[in-house]
């Protein structure tokens, strides 16, 4: 397993879910939702160097049937984007399907949004857009720490390098 801090974005349509993970690669946990537009990269950026991370792993929206449809595009294109910013710290795609569906059934089963007077819709979808980046940080970890192998596919930057 390799050792070094991590970060993990889930970037969606109008939120980018941040989380990080320890220096030991053990645990994930839920950083901060960034609006999506301009200067969202560069906060990305920033994160990167505050939390001293190795590697930056991207959402990556892969469809059941192998096809590369508009949000997988998009989430590629991001990747890239960050690819060519952060470089040479590696970005990865890390295939996300399910875990907005698992973070919004996590964060439901708990005390926090099942009860009236939880917070507010838009205060909610920042907390799974953080929610879903902590499962894709968590399942990546786990995915290396069985396998031996870093998840996903390292992202080429749009410039080629």
């Amino acid at each position: 397993m390799r050792h070094g801090a991590r970060l993990a974005i889930d970037p969606g349509n109008a939120r980018i879910g941040v989380a990080a993970c320890d220096p030991s690669g053990t645990l994930a946990s839920p950083v901060e939702t960034i609006p999506r537009g301009k200067g969202d990269q560069q906060r990305i950026a920033q994160l990167v160097v505050e939390r001293e991370a190795r590697e930056v792993v991207v959402g990556y929206p892969a469809s059941l049937s192998g096809d590369e449809g508009p949000a997988a595009r998009s989430a590629r294109d991001f990747a890239q984007g960050l690819a060519h910013l952060l470089h040479p710290v590696p970005v990865r795609l890390v295939d996300e399907r399910l875990t907005t569906v698992t973070a919004q059934g996590q964060l439901l089963s708990g005390a926090s949004f099942g009860k009236k007077g939880a917070k507010g819709g838009r205060a909610r979808r920042s907390v799974i857009d953080q929610a879903a980046a902590t499962v894709l940080l968590q399942s990546a970890l786990d995915q290396e720490r069985s396998t031996g192998r870093p998840p996903g596919e390292i992202v080429r930057s749009s410039q080629g390098e």
